[in-house]
Formats: C-alpha cells, sequence, structure tokens
C-alpha cells in the first residue's frame, strides 16, 4: 500500500520542532504572513524543517527531508508590531519534492511518518526518566504533578520531552527527529547524557 502524499507549506528554520514541543516564532517575510493567513483559513498546519543550507531570511533555504509539522495555537502583534506565532508540533512528515512558488514559499509533497507505538521505556532507560523527571520539576515546579503517570511510561513521549529541552546540537536533534524507534531515540539520549 503506498502512502497517501500531501502538499504542506514548509517554514524552514535554523531550529528542529519535534512532536509535542512548542514554539515560538517571529513572522515578517510576506511569504511567511501569506502562509500563516492561509493555514488561517484552512484550519491546517505547516511544516518546520531544519535549514540544511541558506539562511531564514531572504532566499529559500535548503530544508532537511524530515521535519515536524507546526500547528498555530495563538497568535497576536509584538510590541515591535510582527506577527507573533506559539506553535505546537505534530506529526512527522518526509518531503518526497519540493517546489518554490512565486513568492518565495517552499512547498512541499510529504508522506506522514507513522505514529511512534505505545510501549513503555525498556529498564535500562529508566535514568531518561528520572532525568525528565528532574528537569520539568526545575522548570515547571509544581505544574509536574498535574502530567500524568502514564507519560512517564510512555517511550516516545519520554524521548519526545528530552529531544525538547536537553541541550543538543540541532543536527543531534534532527538525528533524534528522523528516529522511527523509540526505543533507539532513547538510547540515544542515553548515550548523550551518559
Amino acid at each position: 500500500m503506498t502512502a497517501a502524499v500531501e502538499s504542506l507549506p514548509l517554514f524552514p528554520l535554523s531550529t528542529v520542532l519535534v512532536p509535542g514541543a512548542s514554539l515560538s516564532l517571529r513572522v515578517f517575510e510576506p511569504r511567511y504572513l501569506d502562509l500563516v493567513r492561509d493555514c488561517g483559513r484552512s484550519g491546517r498546519g505547516f511544516g518546520i524543517c531544519l535549514i540544511l543550507e541558506g539562511e531564514e531570511v531572504g532566499a529559500p533555504a535548503l530544508p532537511a527531508a524530515v521535519g515536524t509539522e507546526a500547528g498555530i495555537e495563538d497568535f497576536d502583534r509584538g510590541p515591535d508590531g510582527l506577527l507573533r506565532l506559539a506553535v505546537r508540533g505534530g506529526r512527522r512528515f518526509q518531503v518526497q519534492r519540493m517546489r518554490v512558488r512565486d513568492n518565495g514559499l517552499v512547498v512541499a509533497d510529504v508522506v506522514w511518518r507513522a505514529d511512534d507505538p505505545a510501549a513503555p521505556p525498556r529498564p535500562e532507560h529508566a535514568l531518561l526518566v528520572e532525568l525528565l523527571r528532574r528537569i520539568l520539576e526545575r522548570a515547571a515546579g509544581a505544574q509536574v504533578a498535574r502530567i500524568p503517570e502514564a507519560r512517564f511510561a510512555d517511550a516516545a513521549w519520554v524521548g519526545w520531552r528530552l529531544s525538547e529541552l536537553l541541550p543538543l546540537r540541532e543536527a543531534e536533534r534532527q538525528a533524534l527527529l528522523q528516529e522511527d524507534d523509540p526505543d533507539a531515540r532513547l538510547q540515544r539520549l542515553l548515550e548523550h547524557v551518559a
């Protein structure tokens, strides 16, 4: 069975968005203002990919072939008058083909990567679960108690949160994004912190 191909506008960045992570964006280029307007009309998200070559501003950059769908959660105008977006990472995708519109917006034909299977972390990854709890306690304090215990028993969720919160190079974060096996993702993270 062949995966369905969908068209998705891309917002290449010098950072990686992982599933479940939040990100704040300042939008000022006309091509991205058009993207936000189109997403608002359609109710769909857009893709965020790590820039492999080029810059965030100016000529279209060459994005990585694996990215994350970004859903717009909130928006407002900043004190500088620029549009600010709060987005959250959703599904991962694989770029099949790209084209550049007249306004410089990169649009990709993508297939969605499989969702992570639900499975508990392996015993050898228990250290990572404890590390995540401590990071969240420092960052969120009492709010950690509101995180359902089942989340910490989900290898994929633990891996994505650590991928989001640990001080990793973007190339390392991209490698984690491209990894389809939650246990292999946790093992890479364990090697990073060990």
